[in-house]
């Protein structure tokens, strides 16, 4: 597959952000406006270009490039987490610890991050987000989701409509 061409040679990351508490847990998709907001809020204070982006109900994975001569996402991460937390209600359990710290009980402290390498890296990982749901069970076909950029992507020919998952596993190979 040849279908993505906008690798960038410095500054995109792929990040996968994880709530607290995972199990039965939906508050990203249940609040999916806040997190836009917050996004858009970050985006437009510290610029960063968004190949993917995959919401499910309680983690997200995205595919960013920062500008030139900066690779702080941690900043942009961490004023997202910030955007939503202060956009919900607050309903969830938090330990004493988070009390005292006057933290929320929302997300993990820490996140996955990963430097792109190369554009096989870039398109190895734009698959990944855009399948993500098919791989947890949440959906059967990737087009089904409907917090991701795949659909951007399709709209602009890069995918297919019927891209890993209309009758198979993308990893099921025969």
């Amino acid at each position: 597959m040849d279908y993505l061409r906008t690798w960038h040679p410095v500054g995109a990351y792929f990040l996968t952000i994880n709530l607290l508490q995972r199990k039965d847990n939906d508050l990203l998709i249940r609040y999916i406006q806040s997190l836009r907001e917050s996004v858009k809020t970050v985006k437009a204070h510290h610029s960063f270009k968004i190949h993917g982006w995959v919401v499910l109900p309680e983690h997200m994975h995205c595919l960013i490039e920062l500008p030139e001569n900066d690779i702080d996402y941690a900043t942009r991460i961490r004023l997202i987490k910030i955007g939503f937390s202060k956009a919900i209600p607050k309903t969830e359990r938090r330990s004493s610890v988070r009390i005292k710290r006057g933290e929320r009980g929302i997300w993990q402290r820490r996140y996955w991050g990963h430097l792109i390498r190369d554009e096989a890296d870039f398109q190895a990982h734009m698959n990944y987000i855009h399948y993500n749901p098919v791989k947890h069970g949440w959906v059967k076909h990737v087009k089904d989701w409907p917090y991701s950029t795949f659909h951007r992507w399709v709209e602009q020919g890069a995918y297919p409509l019927n891209w890993a998952g209309i009758d198979g596993d993308l990893y099921e190979f025969e």
